[in-house]
């Protein structure tokens, strides 16, 4: 600034000079001094300006002036003044001491800074401390949407390496067990073989009562051989590679999968038959068990589809089995899905071959058409169905199911709802696939849409690492 007899013009603002070290020192004694400009500068804790003064906060030495708490002047309200040398007096610092201030902040920000990994420990606490492995964080990382290119952010190269640092970090009880080996899925013993095939061996003797009977002795044994075969599915439902104990939480199973599934095994059974004596304005008669009646019996496709219980028992160890020994392997969450992709595959081939041959002989034993294409198709569609249930996933299987029961029961109620008066154009839709390809292409377009969403659907999610991972309680 300057003052009235300098330049004119009262206080017009300027740009304040720095003064020498030693008006500092100067200004810094008890009492008042003449500055270069001939104003007095007070000592801080003696006469204290007033608000309202040239010198309050809103003046030439405020707190962001020269004279400011923060500037050399200030004595943070003490009597005791500092005592200041050459480099403070000029500038507060020097070069040096300004560095050396960046370094400590630098420092300090490092060293104040929050471990991402360890809050992200935090985050998912649960899952590592229940965890007994580094792949089973690995793969509930993955269900939390933790991709690679997220764990480069935790400066790991994939979840693998984050997983095994989460797990190395965590604290265990001295007495907790030793990680196990990856592959950790119960071999196929000798019981759990004889389980897979007791199904088929069940339908086949209900199938050899059933040709060696008549009358109401045949209607008994049909029920019994139904009974029998429903307990000995049940039966390997619950034990061996075709279970969800240990794979799915209880209570997460949808409602209505196990009406479906019933309604399409008798479909197989009954329905065809149904269907083409329909059209033709039958049945006439209800079900005598053999396949020359007024409603006809498939009694081939479904002693294949039993049989077939052998095969798709086999094809989800093979594929639990080698999925785990890949997900042991593998260094990438891409990785994984690559090799997991051809297993699923090959096991779901595995099946449709095995399950193709098993219809060919029982047509040819029994001297029945077999139905190949709705036989396969709702095979491939039990299958994957199953697939995906043992591994955690229950709705996209219910719905796949309950969309072919449906559209099965449409087909059935449509034919019939086409004898009302005027209802006549409802079974036009059925009445020329019939026509056209017979009655076993409702099943076969029914289960084999549904079957078709359902593997694109599993090769999409048994390929991720989290659907491998061994549930709480598992064996």
């Amino acid at each position: 600034m300057t003052t009235p007899g300098e330049s004119g013009h009262p206080f017009t603002p300027t740009t304040p000079q720095p003064r020498p070290a030693s008006d500092h020192a100067e200004g810094l004694r008890p009492g008042s001094a003449p500055d270069e400009r001939g104003r007095s500068v007070t000592a801080v804790g003696t006469h204290p300006h007033p608000a309202s003064g040239p010198h309050s906060a809103s003046g030439p030495h405020s707190a962001s002036g020269p004279l400011s708490a923060s500037g050399p002047l200030s004595a943070s309200g003490s009597g005791e003044q500092p005592r200041l040398g050459a480099g403070a007096a000029a500038g507060g610092t020097t070069p040096d001491s300004g560095a050396a201030s960046e370094r400590r902040v630098s420092g300090a920000a490092r060293r104040g800074a929050v471990d991402p990994v360890k809050a992200l420990m935090h985050r998912h606490r649960d899952l590592c401390e229940r965890a007994v492995d580094p792949l089973e964080i690995a793969a509930g990382l993955e269900a939390h949407g933790v991709t690679d290119r997220t764990a480069a952010r935790f400066r790991h190269r994939d979840v693998f390496s984050l997983a095994e640092e989460m797990y190395a970090r965590v604290s265990r009880a001295p007495e907790a067990p030793s990680a196990p080996v990856a592959a950790d899925v119960p071999r196929m013993t000798v019981d759990r073989v004889v389980l897979s095939l007791l199904p088929g061996a069940l339908c086949a003797a209900a199938v050899t009562g059933l040709r060696l009977t008549e009358g109401r002795t045949r209607l008994a044994v049909a029920v019994a051989g139904v009974l029998a075969v429903a307990l000995g599915v049940r039966t390997l439902l619950r034990r061996g590679p075709l279970s969800t104990l240990g794979h799915t939480p209880a209570g997460t199973s949808t409602p209505g999968t196990r009406a479906w599934t019933y309604w399409l095994i008798a479909y197989v059974v009954l329905g065809d038959g149904l269907l083409g004596a329909a059209v033709t304005g039958g049945p006439d008669g209800l079900p005598d068990g053999t396949a020359t009646g007024p409603w006809p019996l498939a009694v081939a496709p479904a002693l294949a589809l039993a049989l077939g219980c052998a095969p798709a028992t086999w094809a989800a160890h093979l594929f639990a089995v080698r999925a785990r020994r890949r997900l042991a392997a593998s260094r990438g969450l891409e990785e994984f899905a690559a090799s997991a992709r051809p297993l699923l595959l090959a096991a779901f081939g595995l099946f449709l071959g095995a399950l193709a041959a098993l219809l060919a002989v029982c047509g040819a034993v029994l001297h029945q058409p077999a139905g190949p294409a709705q036989a396969l198709t709702l095979g491939a569609l039990l299958l994957l169905a199953r697939l995906l249930t043992i591994h955690g996933f229950t709705h996209a299987p219910a719905v796949a199911l309950g969309a072919a029961a449906t559209v099965e029961a449409v087909a059935q109620a449509s034919v019939f709802a086409a004898r009302l008066p005027g209802c006549g154009p409802l079974a036009t839709p059925v009445d020329s696939l019939v026509a056209a390809w017979g009655p076993g292409c409702v099943p076969a377009l029914a289960c084999g849409t549904a079957a078709l969403a359902l593997l694109v659907h599993a090769t999409r999610t048994l390929s991720r690492a989290s659907a491998h991972a061994r549930a709480e309680g598992q064996p």
